[in-house]
């Protein structure tokens, strides 16, 4: 299954298009792809370069639990989500530090401004921490997709629990075709410090097994896309044991599938890797899905090649 992934990277490398973009990186991206994973064979964690299952399992959890402050993710010693809250805090009136401006391509350029940069993001880091007051006004990151999931407001002043809603509609009517979770809020767009690229997730009940089909209008193929896989393959994994029914296929739908021009190298290295088997996932099963916490998610024989490092666009 892994080689479905390796085949969309060999195919924007050969087929791809040379894209600006509005981190300034530039990329190669086709448009249009899908790839199949049967979780009935294994967890689909990528075993040709090491992926991060904590990160992973620790920003769905977030996304359930309908939290948009980095706060947690911080908790839990994971950055992903930092440079977004970080661009927004940097650009407020708050900010008295020294020039961050375009700070995502200056850090890979120039070393020293490298160092500036760390010592600024740590300093942020600790006063979402420790600082509960510049904590609920700078850790946040707008309406993403927690608050999308777990509380979408409606127009007469209520919210709609999207989980909520999906998991009633699957255990009442398995063969709806409305199993439909979305996270564009047109509205809310353009308050978010990123607006969704996952953007909307739909299941599908067939022979006691639950299928999700995700469409993700961008697709960061190097670093993005293996957390995109596992994250949505493990989402399937919860909602299943939640309604009662085993795991079918987790369906992968990229609009603009891009590999950045500075992951090349990276890319190259990966696809010179053989494949290895795919984990299996383990969850605690005297729980509910909205009362997970890290320790009742666990993958086990886990056995990768090791990680390979790139720059995160923002």
């Amino acid at each position: 299954m892994e080689q479905e992934y390796l085949d969309l990277a060999k195919r924007i490398i050969k087929e791809g298009t040379r894209r600006d973009d509005r981190t300034g990186t530039g990329t190669l991206s086709v448009f249009g792809h899908q790839m199949r994973f049967d979780l009935q064979k294994g967890f689909p964690l990528l075993t040709t370069k090491r992926v991060f299952f904590k990160l992973i399992k620790s920003e769905l959890l977030w996304f359930l639990k309908g939290d948009t402050n980095i706060k947690f993710l911080l908790e839990n010693n994971n950055h992903i989500w930092d440079e977004w809250a970080f661009e927004r805090y940097v650009q407020s009136s708050d900010y008295t530090g020294p020039d961050m401006t375009d700070f995502g391509l200056r850090v890979q350029q120039d070393a020293d401004f490298k160092e500036i940069y760390n010592k600024e993001m740590q300093l942020f880091r600790n006063q979402v921490l420790n600082d509960a007051e510049f904590s609920k006004k700078h850790g946040s990151l707008g309406n993403v997709y927690g608050a999308q999931w777990r509380a979408w407001k409606t127009a007469d002043g209520g919210f709609i629990d999207q989980i909520q809603d999906v998991i009633h509609s699957i255990k009442t009517n398995p063969n709806s075709r409305r199993h439909i979770v979305s996270a564009w809020n047109p509205e809310e767009v353009p308050t978010m410090a990123l607006p969704p690229c996952h953007t909307l997730f739909q299941f599908y009940v067939e022979g006691g097994k639950l299928s999700c089909q995700l469409y993700q209008r961008s697709g960061d193929v190097f670093l993005g896309v293996p957390f995109n896989i596992a994250s949505y393959a493990l989402l399937t994994h919860l909602i299943a044991q939640e309604t009662g029914l085993e795991v079918g296929e987790f369906i992968h739908t990229l609009g603009d599938a891009h590999l950045y021009m500075n992951h090349m190298d990276q890319i190259q290295e990966q696809l010179s890797r053989d494949i290895r088997t795919f984990p299996q996932l383990e969850l605690n099963k005297e729980k509910s899905i909205f009362d997970f916490d890290m320790d009742d998610i666990k993958v086990t024989g886990y056995d990768p090649h090791k990680a390979i490092k790139a720059p995160i666009a923002v």
